[in-house]
């Protein structure tokens, strides 16, 4: 039988497969353009289709309401057969097997997919707070991290498939393996979703070196994402190729847990021998030593101080809120606010970027697209590393503060955009990508110490349900702008002109949520001081 500490590890590498196919919304501006052509509709309507995936997330609370009531594989199974659903009867209209599908229609199943990611979401949370109590902000940085990836997944696929096929070609794959992957993905890692530490809120100590591992790993495969959308982009590196390299890093961390069960046998194997040669010195010692034998690795590990517990040890939460006590405070709506200014609004720049680079004339989207995913990896990865290395000194740095730290550069970005470069669009693609990852990352964090854990599951979707409102609000308006800049009010416009003008009002609203966030920073700063 697995140890308790094996089987945290595999719900730990379950939750990383999971989100490396979760973000399927993120593949959106990869096939938007082809689904524009074949649904005969303007830009805005193509907007309202981003915004459906996002208004998904408005009914997101309904899977943390599940959560507590139902066993965590089940709401797994049930997120990934909205999915299928979703993104299935889409496949099946581009690819002509459904006859017709009316606008509306389109619009309602792409919301369905979008609620079915907030399932999963949910699951990988939930599991992660459970199983790590004592390292939430480490195990969510690391598997989300995974989410940031999906895009590139998801591309590396399609074009190894179909790389010399046309556009219409490629977003039928990308419909068909946002439908199918998830459900495959859930269906392997269901067994293991569950929380194993039931009833011992002090689990979760001694993993220095299962993370250190980890982190090393998921480093590895962060650096092999950005070189081979970048050999991809130069043509260097073939599709093929890239698609078995993805796979194999996405395999690698199953190590972790299968070199945990190792050690697990042999120290257990070790003790069963011992015990046999002393019996006879005293016989009660082999009964006593099989009894603690699935715990012979944590006691032997006891005496090692790792960051990750100092860490742990040194954020609380703030106070306990159910979600109707949450919206009352001034935090909550502050936090709301800032999420929506800054990662929200990132998102929608990721989710116009197909648009962004045909207006200037900028042919390989879906190459972008991955770049954006790679450093998104990165974005998500970088609040671990960050705590990993500073409660080494036992400091920690506020969450609201760490946030406006992020959504500087990203004020920056957006201004950036105005240059025509091809490298301005690069850089500030990667800026967003990377900033954007790591608010979302922090934000989970941020509202088990802000709101508790108890109802966490309820309160996070209540505070991403920011991201539909904004989604549609930014989204629209950059859709109205885009068509005052077409001849005649058409459907296409090119030039840098097409989204100038938005660039700056992003920029503008970006800055206003840096300030919120330091008045978030400002109004929560003594918990904080208290937490060191």
């Amino acid at each position: 039988m697995a140890s308790k500490t094996m089987q945290q590890w595999l719900s730990l590498v379950a939750m990383i497969w999971l989100q490396s196919v979760a973000g399927t919304n993120t593949n959106f501006p990869a096939y938007s353009s082809q689904l524009k052509q074949i649904l005969s509709i303007s830009q805005v309507q193509l907007n309202n289709l981003a915004f459906a995936s996002d208004a998904g997330k408005l009914l997101g609370w309904l899977s943390g309401l599940a959560a507590v009531h139902l066993p965590l594989w089940l709401v797994l199974l049930i997120g990934a057969s909205l999915g299928l659903v979703g993104y299935g009867i889409q496949y099946l209209f581009v690819a002509g097997q459904v006859a017709s599908l009316s606008y509306p229609a389109v619009f309602l199943l792409t919301a369905l997919a979008g609620n079915s990611i907030c399932w999963i979401n949910t699951v990988c949370y939930v599991v992660a707070i459970r199983n790590f109590p004592l390292h939430r902000q480490v195990v969510v940085g690391l598997t989300t991290s995974y989410q940031g990836l999906s895009a590139g997944v998801y591309t590396d696929i399609v074009y190894a498939a179909f790389n010399q096929r046309g556009g219409v070609a490629r977003a039928q794959a990308y419909l068909f393996l946002s439908s199918v992957l998830p459900v495959v993905t859930s269906l392997v890692t269901a067994p293991f979703v569950r929380d194993v530490n039931a009833g011992n809120p002090g689990a979760g100590r001694n993993t220095h070196a299962g993370f250190v591992m980890l982190f090393v790993i998921t480093i590895a495969t962060g650096v092999y994402a950005v070189v081979s959308s970048m050999g991809s982009v130069s043509g260097w590196l073939p599709a093929v190729n890239n698609a078995m390299g993805m796979g194999i890093c996405l395999m690698v961390p199953a190590v972790v847990p299968l070199a945990e069960g190792l050690k697990h046998f042999v120290a257990l194997t070790r003790k069963r021998v011992q015990d046999v040669a002393s019996e006879e010195e005293n016989g009660e010692r082999r009964q006593d030593k099989i009894a603690v034998g699935d715990q012979e690795e944590e006691e032997e590990e006891v005496t090692v101080v790792a960051p990750f517990e100092e860490m742990a040890i040194s954020i609380g939460v703030r106070e306990e809120l159910g979600a109707r006590d949450m919206v009352r405070r001034v935090e909550f709506w502050l936090y709301f606010f800032v999420y929506m200014l800054g990662a929200t609004l990132g998102f929608v720049f990721l989710n116009n970027l197909g648009q962004i680079a045909e207006s200037r004339g900028y042919s390989k989207t879906s190459s972008l697209v991955a770049l954006s995913s790679a450093f998104g990896f990165f974005g998500r990865l970088i609040p671990s590393l960050f705590d990993c290395l500073l409660a080494r000194w036992k400091y920690v740095v506020a969450r609201p503060a760490l946030i406006a730290g992020l959504m500087a550069p990203m004020v920056g970005a957006y201004f950036l955009l105005l240059s025509p470069a091809t490298a301005a669009l690069y850089a500030s693609t990667a800026v967003i990508g990377t900033c954007s990852g790591a608010i979302t990352s922090i934000a989970v964090a941020t509202t088990t110490e802000l709101f508790g854990t108890k109802n966490f599951s309820v309160n996070h979707n209540i505070v991403i349900a920011n991201i539909p409102i904004g989604s549609f609000a930014f989204g629209y308006a950059a859709a109205l702008l885009y068509r005052r800049q077409s001849p005649g009010g058409g459907q296409k416009c090119m030039g840098m002109e097409c989204y100038n003008t938005t660039f700056v009002v992003w920029g503008c609203l970006c800055s206003l949520g840096t300030v919120l966030a330091l008045l978030l920073y400002a109004r929560t700063r003594k918990f904080y001081f208290r937490s060191i």
